[in-house]
């Protein structure tokens, strides 16, 4: 049986079905639309949980149902309604439990990951190293962080690996929302929140910082002050001239420093938003 889609599902996934959760035995169009409702503001901060996404062969196999959004049959998970026949999700996963009429997302189940993924299988390659798929267009080019997406965003704290929103990899191979990353920029913040290291080509910004620096001496009493700076983007320690705007790492002229050894500390970071305004 075919119907439209468009006035079924949530705003995670269109589908002709509901699930009921098998943490708190109650309905919800998607997992997604639970883990909102159970953390929100209103809930009592005892009460709070997600389904427990880790578990989940566990419940999914005892314990998962789903429930037809057109006739309200409950049943064990499958395709098509047991009563109406409806098919209620054009996109199925036995594997994953998973429906979704939107096929346009070019679903598919990775084994490695574990969970469906879009885009197209052959757009994407699984790293073992990172335990995550990448674009095809990273596989030669691509730093290997260890379990990259097994972890929480380092700006909004969701949970990467199966989180429903756009994921970019940084240069120093770390993975976060891209429009955290956008927001970071809006406040000028141009470095890692993980490891401190460039997310960008800052060349232009350090060429900023050389004229500033080069316009700005420093009194004579500080003329001889020496200190010793760790560069966040190459791991170089090096002793240079004290400056009161910014050290410049004599490896790989990086301002993206921090101070680490000899008078009133100082770091690049905190100093380029003011330059960007």
């Amino acid at each position: 049986m075919e119907l439209g889609s468009g006035k079924y599902g949530c705003t995670h996934y269109r589908r002709k079905c509901k699930i009921r959760a098998p943490c708190c035995d109650e309905i919800f169009d998607c997992r997604h639309c639970h883990n909102e409702a159970k953390n929100s503001l209103e809930i009592d901060p005892h009460d709070r949980h997600d389904i427990p996404r880790h578990e989940v062969k566990k419940f999914w196999i005892m314990y998962f149902w789903v429930i037809c959004s057109l006739c309200g049959t409950e049943q064990d998970v499958q395709q098509n309604c047991i009563a109406c026949g409806v098919c209620m999700g054009e996109y199925f996963c036995e594997k994953c439990k998973f429906f979704d009429d939107d096929v346009s997302k070019i679903q598919y189940h990775c084994e490695e990951c574990g969970i469906c993924r879009t885009g197209g299988k052959e757009n994407f390659f699984h790293c073992n190293k990172c335990g995550c798929c990448y674009s095809n267009m990273m596989k030669d080019t691509h730093r290997c962080v260890e379990r990259a997406m097994h972890h929480n965003c380092p700006v909004c704290f969701e949970f990467l690996f199966d989180t429903t929103k756009d994921i970019t990899v940084l240069q120093c191979g770390h993975t976060i929302h891209w429009e955290c990353v956008k927001e970071m920029q809006q406040h000028c913040c141009y470095s890692c929140p993980v490891c401190s290291k460039s997310i960008c080509d800052m060349s232009s910004m350090w060429e900023n910082f050389d004229r500033e620096v080069a316009s700005s001496p420093m009194p004579e009493m500080y003329g001889k002050k020496m200190v010793w700076i760790l560069c966040n983007d190459c791991g170089t320690q090096s002793e240079v001239q004290y400056h009161i705007i910014a050290h410049k790492c004599l490896s790989c002229k990086s301002y993206n420093t921090r101070q680490i050894r000899g008078g009133p500390a100082s770091s690049c970071p905190s100093r380029i938003a003011g330059m960007v305004r």
